[in-house]
């Protein structure tokens, strides 16, 4: 029996739900775990970038490895590796492990997180597809970025407070639970439905082909090309603003060790990504084109970074912290149904984990320098270089806009008219 199109958005919705808790568990302390490991700022943030370098070095691979044998065998082999890699982390904070040690977890972190990008969208935009799904895309997204939200919003304030109360390794433990409860999910409800998993006699030479298809798809096709190009820039300022606010936040409130005010603010992008999946189905009303909603974002997160550099108050960062969290979220489901619109069902995952990869490249380049920045001046000040380095995604945006794709119009719904 074919299963129904809310059965598909249910199994997402849960896959979403206990992957987002079991990962936000240590985002409100990781800096502040590395730190406390005896780190600098410019090391911490080495460690995150090569978390990144896994995943630019993992991210096609494995993309292949779920257009091939497929999205859910991708996605339990992610579950097992992130917890295995979870606990060598915990490990090396409790052995006060050399910086070599914290370079290959964070690899092995990189590698774990690459088995989920890409298949899980692919995934739920192939299901949806199989099921005759008539809805809009953007909304469905949305909904999982609400139900992220919630998920990062319960599990970023509960590890901020279990390492109040405990200290700063616990939350990585509950981590690795939760990572086994995700896998038991995902191999109970998730099946590969608008997917056939290829199972050719010669596996090496099928993802060969698979790879060379998804480059045609993807570095090959204009509209994609560019908006994968601006990627390396959002991603890349992007992760580092979330985890330098950490430090900074601190800083403004004038407690080193308020470990609850770190996990406030995961919690407060948490939010902002509940509200602003809310709201992206409204923001694509707002618009004919797909692109003056991500332009418009773009901008906006710019002008709240350089104000966050700014600022010397910590509730006024809170607030500044809050909008952009907003801004991020309303446009990230337009982005993911603008990619989706021009990418074939066969090389969608392939596709999608190369833009991944792009953008963590940006993660691996730009962490480490933002982190020097903040070694050298102030975070307030790497803050301010930040909205510099994001301002160059907006031509690739334009370039994008330029070639005019099918799926810029906001009446173009890739589900129905296929991927």
């Amino acid at each position: 029996m074919n299963p129904e199109p809310r059965t598909v958005q249910r199994v997402y919705l849960a896959l979403t739900l206990f992957n987002t808790l079991a990962a936000s568990f240590i985002w409100g302390i990781n800096t502040l775990f590395l730190l406390d490991a005896g780190l600098s700022s410019t090391a911490a943030f080495t460690a995150n970038a090569l978390f990144t370098a896994g995943m630019v070095l993992f991210e096609v691979p494995t993309g292949v490895v779920a257009d091939t044998w497929g999205r859910r065998a991708s996605y339990l082999l992610g579950s097992v590796t992130l917890a295995v890699s979870t606990v060598l982390y915990w490990l090396a904070w409790q052995m006060q492990a050399p910086f070599w040690a914290w370079a290959a977890t964070s690899v092995l972190l990189g590698l774990g997180f690459t088995f989920f990008s890409g298949a899980t969208e692919a995934w739920l935009v192939d299901a949806l597809k199989f099921t005759g799904f008539k809805g809009n895309l953007e909304s469905v997204f949305a909904k999982g970025q609400v139900v992220g939200g919630v998920a990062m919003l319960s599990g970023s304030v509960l590890g901020g407070l279990v390492a109040q109360w405990t200290n700063l390794g616990v939350p990585y433990i509950l981590r690795a639970v939760a990572l086994a409860v995700t896998f038991a999910v995902a191999f109970l409800y998730m099946r590969d439905w608008g997917f056939v998993p290829k199972t050719a006699a010669r596996p090496v030479q099928e993802m060969r082909l698979v790879l060379r298809s998804s480059l045609h798809y993807g570095l090959g096709s204009p509209p994609v090309r560019w908006m994968m190009l601006a990627a390396p820039f959002t991603f890349g300022v992007g992760i580092f603003a979330f985890y330098a606010m950490q430090p900074y936040l601190l800083g403004l409130y004038g407690n080193d060790q308020a470990y609850s005010i770190a996990g406030l603010a995961a919690a407060i992008i948490a939010g902002a990504q509940i509200a602003g999946g809310m709201l992206a189905p409204q923001v694509r009303r707002l618009v004919r084109r797909r692109t003056s909603a991500l332009l418009a974002g773009l901008l906006f997160e710019v002008l709240l970074l350089a104000l966050l550099g700014l600022t010397t108050a910590f509730w006024a960062a809170v607030g500044l912290l809050v909008l952009w969290g907003l801004a991020a979220a309303a446009t990230l489901p337009i982005r993911m149904t603008y990619m989706n619109g021009l990418i074939p069902s066969e090389q969608r995952a392939t596709v999608l984990s190369f833009d991944n990869l792009l953008g963590s490249s940006g993660g691996v380049v730009i962490q480490p320098a933002l982190g020097k920045v903040a070694d050298a001046s102030s975070y307030a000040t790497s803050y301010l270089a930040g909205a510099a380095v994001q301002l160059a995604a907006v031509p690739f945006i334009l370039l994008a806009r330029r070639e005019r794709p099918v799926s810029d119009p906001v009446e173009f719904e890739p589900v129905q008219q296929g991927g």
